[in-house]
């Protein structure tokens, strides 16, 4: 008999992720048998409803579900999208234009030191335009899936995820939704 998913499991599942409504949805996201998603269930690391819907299914369960941007990364935030000096971007007193361009995803500081992710949406003559939201913010997201995998976490598999949370990537192709923030908080 397999386990179910539950708190504290060890839980590995392929899927798809598509974004948008009706024939506009776009894949986004694919974790695939040779780079699944893992993750300690309850351990606060996924979003809430995506672990809701996979709650007491067994391996080889399949499962499809559709999260509003409420129950996902919220709605896109027009305060999140800021304008920054373009000063700050300089590197020995030379503006980085190599990574500070349209599209690009950088590494950014809080005033209280805190880490966060923008996408540079414009570059001014005196701001990049920096857009702070999470990239799938105001997106429904589709899943549709299968359960791979289901068992108590090793003592290897409790160090790998503590690495991934703290400076590495899970093993699933993110496709342009944030790296290591794709579906993970």
């Amino acid at each position: 008999m397999y386990m179910r998913v539950s708190k504290n499991k060890f839980v590995t599942v392929t899927y798809d992720l598509h974004v948008g409504e009706g024939q506009d949805r776009e894949l986004k996201e694919r974790a695939t048998p040779d780079q699944p998603m893992k993750f300690i269930y309850g351990n606060g690391d996924m979003l809430e409803a995506f672990e809701k819907n996979l709650s007491g299914l067994e391996v080889g369960d399949r499962f499809e579900f559709t999260l509003t941007p409420e129950q996902a990364f919220g709605p896109h935030d027009e305060e999140s999208v800021q304008d920054i000096p373009k000063d700050v971007f300089m590197f020995d007193g030379v503006f980085d234009s190599e990574r500070v361009k349209e599209g690009a995803m950088l590494p950014m500081m809080t005033g209280d030191g805190q880490r966060i992710m923008g996408i540079v949406k414009e570059v001014k003559d005196d701001v990049v335009v920096m857009d702070f939201n999470h990239p799938l913010a105001g997106e429904t997201l589709h899943f549709a899936g299968q359960v791979a995998d289901v068992h108590e976490p090793t003592a290897e598999e409790l160090a790998e995820m503590e690495q991934m949370m703290h400076g590495g990537c899970g093993g699933h192709d993110h496709d342009g939704c944030g790296g290591c923030d794709g579906c993970c908080h």
